[in-house]
């Protein structure tokens, strides 16, 4: 079985092992990058592809008859043409729960970060001002403590409660919103409900047409003003404008955001433009730890070892 890595940049810098892979394959041929123009000659005899980003539509799975198998490294296979690839007979495998600790981490950072100001005691000190300082420490800017603060937590899946365990340990109440769109269960709470009661208000929700502009200037009003938005999920969940304009207005005290609309972004993007003290963007690497990385390539081994039992069967 024959085998064809596509984008294996996307996974990050080489330190991962590539073992499992070519374990699993007769033949394994690794592309760091891969444009839209050279996708059909480097799969023309694949009968596997393994792909993180590079998008497969229609047009591309119709030239290419020999390929059986699409194995996604990822969770989200909105890349894929998934209708067409079920007509032509190709299967469609992708990648689960691999980067939960490392997404519970990074979420738990942008709201520690935020609630003890750290960016700005940071930069106070770079520019001399605890040096300048008439006590021995600065209290310039008030610091929160997670203990006792309510999380709002969008999307419980295995993201969402795995935030929700660390959020635990930090003695953070926990509250949890009903699908968009459904009969809201006990224990559960409605979106418009919930978001007057939290402190602290986290996504983890896949983005769909239902959740696309979720958050919005409404729901972004209808928060505290001393609440934090986090978001680990879709950049388009989120309204970026109103975002930007609930932050300079002070609607909500902060964000977090690990994840754009469009990504990269364009320089211009209004939540990079200007530096905002209460907002913090880090480039789509909640998921990335070393270890999460690697939980990918491990499941994308035995996801063709799978296939290829099937194969002998």
């Amino acid at each position: 079985m024959r085998a064809v890595l596509l984008d294996l940049d996307s996974l990050g810098p080489n330190d991962l092992s590539l073992a499992p892979l070519y374990a699993a394959v007769t033949q394994l041929e690794c592309y760091g990058i891969t444009t839209s123009e050279q996708v059909l000659g480097r799969l023309s005899c694949a009968q596997v592809v393994i792909v993180n980003k590079v998008v497969l539509d229609r047009h591309i799975l119709s030239a290419l008859p020999q390929l059986k198998h699409i194995v996604v490294a990822a969770t989200g296979v909105n890349n894929i043409d998934l209708v067409a690839a079920e007509e032509l007979g190709i299967s469609v495998q992708n990648c689960r729960a691999y980067g939960v600790e490392s997404v519970a981490q990074h979420c738990l950072m942008l709201m520690l970060t935020l609630s003890t100001r750290l960016l700005e005691y940071r930069a106070a000190i770079e520019q001399g001002a605890w040096s300048r300082s008439t006590q021995f420490c600065m209290l310039d800017f008030p610091v929160e403590s997670l203990a006792g603060k309510t999380l709002g937590i969008v999307g419980y899946g295995e993201l969402g409660k795995g935030v929700a365990r660390l959020a635990e340990a930090f003695g953070m109440k926990i509250m949890i919103a009903a699908r968009t769109g459904e009969t809201v269960p006990a224990e559960r709470y409605s979106l418009q409900d919930m978001l007057p009661q939290v402190d602290i208000l986290t996504l983890h929700c896949p983005l769909t047409d239902n959740t696309e502009n979720l958050i919005d200037w409404p729901q972004l009003c209808a928060l505290p003003n001393s609440a934090l938005l986090i978001n680990c999920a879709r950049g388009g969940i989120v309204n970026e404008a109103a975002l930007v304009r609930a932050l300079d207005e002070q609607e909500i005290a902060g964000a977090g955001v690990d994840v754009l609309t469009s990504e990269p972004p364009p320089t211009d993007h209004p939540l990079l433009n200007t530096a905002r003290a209460n907002l913090i963007v880090t480039p789509h690497t909640a998921w990335a730890s070393r270890q999460a990385r690697q939980t990918i390539v491990q499941q994308v081994g035995e996801n063709l070892l799978a296939l290829n039992q099937l194969r002998k069967v």
